[in-house]
């Protein structure tokens, strides 16, 4: 079972993790196991995990420390017997020491650490992953045949793919479109015009914080408001609000 943390306001999350009873809250007609309960004796896949709010680190450390929990609305305690697996694109022990993420839910969660280099450094599996796209787009275009042309291979080798693996697929459905014969020649890949941004992330930061006291200004301290006019979950707003301090 896989949820994404960052996809998730609070409320929900936690219903979405530990299930509810009925009557649990407004709208709670029956009863409704959570992921933890549906992936008895399976997996457990989190998602963005560093996108968490405290309140819902402690209560996933809870789960890990005494595999048990309760769903929301109840008082009967459930064994939880599932193995966790969790994934984020950030430096998660930098959010540690940021005090944006549990020490001690980190050191629960990094029993065996998994790291996936970007597709830059391992490109001896771009060639790989490019060709298992083609025939995974393939089928959702109705193309009967998508190759590569020797030339297009050499530029996806080329390539720094600052966008990581998604990149890659997105450039492969772009040149299955617009490619003759399916064949896809260097040009219909389009990526010699597309330069890696080298931004200051100091300025980014200084940015975004404005931006979000503006916005948080604008609606009155309305984070749901302010959540939809920035364009975001809930729970991705106040991570935002800790990292920035506000």
């Amino acid at each position: 079972m896989a949820i994404n943390c960052a996809a998730l306001p609070d409320e929900l999350l936690e219903s979405e993790l530990f299930g509810f009873e009925r009557g649990a809250f407004t709208g709670a007609q029956q009863a409704k196991p959570g992921q933890i309960e549906l992936a008895e004796g399976g997996v457990l896949f989190l998602d963005e995990v560093a996108e968490m709010t405290a309140a819902a680190q402690a209560k996933v450390l809870r789960v890990l420390q005494e595999r048990e929990f309760s769903r929301l609305g109840g008082v009967r305690t459930i064994r939880a017997n599932v193995r966790v697996i969790a994934a984020t694109n950030c430096d998660l022990y930098g959010a540690v020491a940021r005090d944006h993420f549990r020490l001690d839910l980190y050191y629960r969660l990094n029993v065996f650490d998994i790291r996936i280099p970007p597709l830059r450094e391992r490109r001896e599996d771009i060639v790989v992953l490019a060709q298992s796209f083609l025939r995974e787009i393939a089928r959702t275009t109705d193309r009967t045949r998508v190759e590569l042309t020797a030339e297009a291979t050499e530029a996806l080798l080329r390539h720094e793919w600052p966008g990581n693996v998604r990149e890659l697929f997105n450039a492969l459905e772009r040149a299955t479109i617009v490619c003759e014969d399916g064949l896809i020649r260097a040009q219909d890949l389009s990526l010699a015009s597309r330069v890696p941004l080298r931004l200051d992330t100091t300025d980014l930061a200084a940015m975004e914080r404005q931006t979000i006291e503006r916005v948080i200004r604008d609606v009155n301290g309305n984070k749901a408001r302010a959540a939809r006019t920035l364009g975001i979950s809930r729970t991705q707003l106040y991570s935002r609000l800790r990292k920035h301090r506000l």
